[in-house]
């Protein structure tokens, strides 16, 4: 009898989270439709002009902001994208995942940070725009291979994004470290671009583009991490044994 009285109470229960399930996954799915297309569009542009009038009306305004140490800062934040450097943090964030015994995450960061940077290097290599010039904008780096999409953007996108989502679900809710994780692994991203514009090393389009690539992959990697990870925690004889 107490079944009974229960089932009408969780069936509508079930259904409801179904519903909300589906209309998070219908959200998702447009959100990434739309990413999809823009980037599509936007990398067809690119690849016909080297550099559109918004990019150098913008590029221009933020490189003669009035700030005083802006240069170094912008410098800092790039840092972490130069030369051998992704690929060096991204084997030792790969050892420490291993040495904790967190070995979905690390296949999952392989899969983000080293995957987005080949796709990054296909995409260079099919668009093939240019980089800023001196006789447009200031051009504070010295970078020789093609500028869309931005390569430092794709790996901060791609590697701090990792991070930040393993940080979000691996770590205690409303811990301190948590927030500082959060907020360690999203300011890198959302500065990145600003810093390659003001260095002149890309144009605000070549930006926008690695945003919306990376975007994709990234999101495409944490997909692949959940399923691994469900995977690497499901244990047929304890579902056995409990029946």
């Amino acid at each position: 009898m107490e079944q009974d009285q229960t089932l009408p109470v969780e069936a509508p229960v079930r259904i409801s989270l179904r519903r909300r399930a589906a209309r998070r996954l219908l959200r998702a799915e447009t959100l990434y439709a739309v990413m999809l297309v823009g980037f599509a569009v936007l990398a067809a542009f690119a690849y016909f002009n080297a550099y559109f009038g918004w990019d150098l009306r913008f590029e221009r305004g933020l490189q003669n902001l009035p700030v005083p140490g802006l240069p170094d800062f912008m410098r800092v934040v790039s840092v972490f994208g130069n030369k051998w450097k992704p690929s060096a943090i991204t084997i030792l964030t790969t050892i420490v995942f291993l040495a904790l015994g967190h070995r979905s995450e690390a296949a999952g960061l392989v899969l983000s940070a080293g995957g987005s940077a080949v796709l990054n290097g296909l995409v260079k290599v099919l668009i093939a725009r240019p980089r800023p010039t001196m006789e447009l904008v200031r051009v504070q780096v010295d970078l020789q291979t093609q500028s869309f999409p931005s390569g430092h953007v794709t790996f901060y996108v791609c590697y701090f994004g990792f991070l930040f989502f393993t940080a979000y679900a691996l770590l205690p809710l409303r811990s301190v470290a948590r927030r500082a994780a959060l907020t360690l692994t999203a300011l890198p991203i959302a500065l990145v671009g600003f810093s390659r514009i003001y260095l002149g090393a890309h144009w605000p389009s070549d930006t926008l583009g690695a945003y919306l690539m990376s975007g994709l992959w990234l999101a495409f990697s944490l997909h692949m991490y959940r399923v691994w990870k469900e995977r690497s925690t499901f244990h047929p004889e304890e579902v056995k044994a409990a029946s």
